[in-house]
């Protein structure tokens, strides 16, 4: 099994920054790639961001791109969303995700969340205008 556990949410003004972290334990050897998803209220969660195992591919979602970057370090367990030039319509929880590892890059079928196998509990995103 693999426990995921999300940081660094919070508030912050428009045009501001926070970076979140998804931090992994347990059978992590298992991990491929992982992403990150959003749920605002009222709304059905989306997708946002992914990355493959070696982090050398990434995907992002349209509403994102350009102002939010994820990273992963593998040493550490870790994934990273940076998120810069927060707006208002990006307050939401965001949770991170994990699919066992299949060996391929990033692709359309990773902004499914049917894609992934473990979860995180998620962190609050509040972006005051």
């Amino acid at each position: 099994q693999v426990q995921l556990v999300e940081s660094g949410g919070g508030l912050v003004q428009a045009g501001g920054s926070l970076r979140l972290s998804c931090a992994a334990s347990g059978r992590t050897i298992s991990i491929g790639n992982m992403g990150w998803f959003r749920q605002a209220p009222g709304k059905e969660r989306e997708f946002v961001a992914t990355i493959s195992w070696s982090g050398s591919s990434t995907y992002y979602a349209d509403s994102v791109k350009g102002r939010y970057t994820i990273s992963r370090d593998n040493v550490k367990r870790t994934m990273y969303l940076q998120m810069n030039n927060l707006k208002p319509e990006d307050t939401a929880v965001y949770y991170c995700a994990a699919a066992q590892y299949r060996g391929r890059p990033v692709s359309r079928s990773d902004v499914a969340d049917t894609t992934y196998d473990y979860w995180g509990q998620g962190t609050q995103v509040t972006v005051s205008s």
